[in-house]
Formats: C-alpha cells, structure tokens, sequence
C-alpha cells in the first residue's frame, strides 16, 4: 500500500500535480466538476461558440492507477478530506489546490459541462445582438475579453471603465504604451479614473439598453460583463488548516509550499498567500514543486523543492488571435522582456495553450 494523497480541486495545479504524484503514490483527486475547464479559453468561447468545446477535457484519463472522485470537499484537515456524501479520504498528504471563483465568463459558474456550454451560447446570443458593450474592469480579464468581441465583431463598440488612473501598474511603461495603442487601433473606448456609481439595472450578460452613472458621467450600453472580484475558494478548511489563512482567505505557506505549521498539507495556485498574480502558469510550477517535495518525503528524505515568486511580473495577454502585449523576466535574468504582439499570438492567443493541455489529459 503506497501513501496515499488526497488533492483538493482539479484545476490548473491540481490536476499536474495529480498527475505528476501519480506513478509514486496513490493519488485521490476530488473534484465536483465532470471535466477540467480551461478557463484561459472562457473568453474565446464566449464570442465563438464552435470553438467552446475546446476548453473542456474529461478527467478520465489524466490519472493511471490513482483516481478522481466527483465531490466536493466540505471539510480538510492534516489526517485527510470529508466530502459532501460524508465520505472521509484518510491521506498521508493533503494537497489544497481550490482555486478561485471569478464572475462569468471569465469563468464557468456549474459543475456540468453541457450547462456550461449551454450558458456561453445563451450569452454568446445575447452578446452577438448588443451594439454597444459595457465592460467593468480594466485588469487582464476586461483587456482580453475587449479584444476577442473586437476581433469577432470589429464594428461593435466596446467601453471599458475602471477606477485605476493607469493600465496594468507594475509592469514596463513599454507594454503599457503598447497595449493603449493596440487598444485604440481596435477603437475600444478606455475610461480609467471612472468608478460604477452603481450596478447597471440589467444583469451581466443580459442585452437589454441602459444608462448608468459614473464617476465620469453617464455611460449608455446595450450589455455589460463584470471583470472584477476574485474569491479564493477556502472556506472548507477545518479548524487546523483555517489558522492559517490570512484575513483574505489565503493560506500561507512555506518556501517549500507546505502549509505553514503543517508538514504534510501543501498548498498551490490561487489559494497561497505568495505575492504575485493569480495566473494559471504559476500554479503549475507550483505543482512541480510540491509534486517533488511529497514524493522526497515518500521516500524518507528531506523536502528541499523551493518556490520563490519572480520579482518581474509576466504576463501573456491576447488581445483577439492576432494581437496581444506580454512581459517576462528577461533570458539573463536582468528585469523584463516586453513581448511583441506576435509573441503573445505565437505562445498564447493562436490556440490559448490548447495542445497542451490535450497533452495532460491524455487526449494527444
């Protein structure tokens, strides 16, 4: 009987970390929804509905000998994880690989992949109607979605608003001048310094006509999408593991991404409290670290994996498939490398990482 670890949540880190522990030890990967979601093509799915079965793969092969049981996991503590049925997966390891809850259509809001595609064609009608777009939010997310409506639909007008007075702070004044002059050439409309005054009286998604008041006057739409408010997903830790939650919700964890006072939980991806952005990349190195310090453990020797966040922020953000801006640590490790609009196609906005997640799910 090997050791047995119980990972909380199949998403990015989750699932490569499963997959990466499963030769070595007997993985439990519980999961309530019926297959991986690639959220990085959610926004693409919205505006080419042929192109949303793209971003779901079924679990059933990610695994070899361990398995993926579809609940939820209500409670977890350092001996193991109790599910919603009340089943209890005792493990010797626990990995807490949550994730975060983000508003449609960022991200899927139900467990059922039909549901989901369902939701993305409703919206994707709706969208396909509406002349005017309103999108609350200027982070990545209100950017790439801008950018896949304009590359769909060149005609419709696109305003984003968002209190911030500048563009992705913290990153190259370079990829800023970039991006606001890829921005206009695409004639989406930017109001920074602008505030809500409050919720427009339609529902995201919905296409109906409104007026809503901001900090800047009133802005008309026929549509709108929130892209703001990030929830970290760990209200299910038990007593234990909850001490080590920041006011946030974050876990805090070690250098070696064990939980902090935990030796045999490790945390990945959304949920830790490290201090750079929430990106699917990152969450997969994290589960290279942690996949290599539990099975040093397995066999009786030190963990000795570390994760250090960069001090350079990378981002890839498409801007529809042909344009984008992008920033990485620069190859001699000397500040960062601002990417051209053909790099981020290239690397990212082409096919949005879709081979290789086939390859991780063993679809290739």
């Amino acid at each position: 009987m090997g050791r047995v670890v119980a990972v909380v949540g199949g998403g990015y880190g989750g699932s490569a970390v499963a997959k990466a522990l499963d030769p070595e030890t007997d993985v439990v990967l519980v999961e309530p929804k019926d297959a991986f979601v690639h959220s990085a093509g959610a926004l693409r799915a919205l505006v080419r509905p042929d192109w949303a079965g793209n971003m779901f793969f079924p679990y059933d092969r990610l695994l070899k000998r361990g398995r993926v049981v579809r609940e939820r996991a209500v409670s977890a503590d350092p001996g193991g994880v109790t599910l919603g049925s009340g089943d209890r997966i005792r493990a010797d390891y626990v990995v807490l690989a949550s994730g975060s809850g983000y508003p449609f259509p960022a991200k899927t809001d139900t467990d059922s992949t039909s549901e989901a595609l369902e939701r993305l064609r409703a919206a994707h009608e709706e969208l396909s109607g509406a002349g005017r777009v309103l999108i609350a939010g200027a982070g990545p997310v209100g950017l790439e979605l801008a950018g896949e409506i304009k590359a769909v639909w060149p005609d419709k007008q696109v305003v984003i608003i968002d209190p911030a007075e500048r563009l992705v702070p913290g990153f190259q004044p370079e990829m800023r001048a970039d991006l606001h002059r890829q921005l206009d050439g695409l004639g989406v409309e930017l109001r920074l310094g602008t505030a809500l005054a409050g919720e427009p009286p339609v529902a995201p998604g919905t296409a109906k006509d409104f007026t809503v008041a901001t900090t800047g006057g009133n802005v008309s739409a026929g549509i709108w999408f929130r892209c703001h408010g990030v929830r970290v997903h760990s209200d299910y830790l038990g007593e234990e593991l909850a001490a080590s939650r920041t006011p946030q919700g974050l876990v805090r964890v070690t250098e070696t991404l064990s939980v902090q006072g935990h030796d045999n939980v490790y945390a990945l991806g959304d949920i830790t409290d490290l201090a750079e952005a929430k990106m699917a990349g990152y969450a997969m190195r994290h589960a290279e670290v942690v996949a290599e310090n539990i099975i040093a453990a397995t066999r009786g020797e030190r963990p000795t994996a570390t994760y250090r966040p960069s001090p350079v922020p990378s981002v890839l953000l498409p801007l529809g498939p042909g344009g984008g801006v992008g920033q990485t640590p620069a190859p001699d490790g000397e500040g960062a490398a601002v990417l051209p609009a053909e790099t981020v196609a290239e690397y990212k906005g082409a096919d949005l990482f879709v081979g290789r997640f086939s390859e991780l799910f063993g679809l290739t």
